[in-house]
């Protein structure tokens, strides 16, 4: 591969510290799809609100990503910025805000994360009309599908073409739906989606509850790409974050070997996370990699890493290491 400006700018100035392990991580992600292996990333926080998908988008196009778990925030909120990007709106001195100020962004209907504000009617009320009209008709068939293929299925049918508002390839779920690219969303239920599905079950525009699959069903899915991938190629993680998004995806190994017995499946063959959290007492998002191992989530020999950075600085340069950028 021959590298870039931005790939020669890091390994010239990345030298020590977090920076050194930034370019020690993007280096094995290299080295371990190099010997043919398989990445599955997670992305916890605010990342598409971030706009990773610029990205990310094109790390999927290129293989360099197999399969996503990721937060339901994280899901809806890359396609909340495709068709709603000219209506956000940006608070850079978001640290001196009143609470009389956040009075007035909640009745101009804008959510804000950190410096940024998500505006309810451009993004979230339409894509909530384009899904659930997927709801309706699949509840209206009998059939069932997890999060992630809802999304798809609005991305695909085109009817959201009109309202996009950034270049669609700039939009890493519109790169995992061109692909079909395996997903799983624990704890969907906590996101705006979620929220607003729960209230038309309510209402009863959706009879069946279970219209869409969640949870466990998402476990067992997981399980089944896990030992299908795993029998192909070695699997790493990289983690983005911490919380529900990197923890239920990891816990797939330790399932597998302690509950049912199925000890042949090798373990996670590279894990990296970039997290801001510290070290401290019962924190899973600042656990140093080898605490993973007591649980039997990664062995003595697995290359680890633990950038402790910001991730919205940190991940696109580690993808565009990856990419040769």
């Amino acid at each position: 591969m021959q590298d870039r400006p931005i790939s020669e700018f890091i390994r010239r100035h990345y030298r020590h510290f977090n920076a050194a392990a930034l370019v020690d991580a993007a280096t094995a992600y290299r080295a371990h799809l190099d010997r043919g292996g398989s990445m599955l990333v997670t992305l916890a926080g605010a990342m598409s609100t971030a706009e990773l998908g610029l990205s990310l988008a094109e790390m999927i196009r290129q293989g360099k990503v197999h399969a996503i778990s990721c937060t339901g925030a994280n899901l809806e909120e890359d396609v909340f910025n495709l068709v709603a990007h000219d209506h956000y709106v940006r608070v850079p001195h978001y640290r001196s805000l009143t609470a009389q100020d956040e009075q007035a962004l909640l009745e101009r209907h804008l959510n804000r994360v950190t410096d940024t504000c998500i505006p309810e009617m451009e993004a979230m009320r339409r894509i909530e009309a384009a899904v659930l009209a997927e709801w309706e008709r699949a509840d209206q068939a009998g059939e069932r599908f997890f999060p992630h293929q809802f999304m798809y299925k609005i991305l695909r049918s085109g009817v959201l073409k009109d309202s996009f508002q950034i270049d669609p390839k700039d939009s890493w779920l519109m790169a995992a739906a061109e692909r079909d690219l395996p997903m799983f969303v624990p704890g969907w239920e906590d996101s705006t989606l979620g929220n607003m599905y729960a209230g038309h079950v309510i209402e009863g525009h959706v009879k069946n509850v279970h219209t869409v699959r969640t949870g466990i069903e998402y476990m067992i899915e997981l399980s089944k790409w896990y030992m299908a991938t795993s029998a192909e190629s070695s699997i790493g993680f990289f983690q983005i974050g911490g919380g529900i998004a990197g923890d239920f995806p990891i816990c797939v190994v330790p399932m597998l070997h302690q509950d049912l017995r199925r000890t042949d499946v090798p373990l996670w063959g590279y894990f990296c996370q970039i997290s801001d959290s510290t070290t401290s007492y019962g924190s899973y998002s600042g656990a140093v990699p080898n605490e993973k191992i007591t649980w039997g989530k990664l062995g003595v020999n697995t290359p680890n890493f633990i950038i402790e950075s910001d991730a919205t600085i940190v991940a696109p340069l580690v993808f565009a290491y990856v990419l040769g950028w």
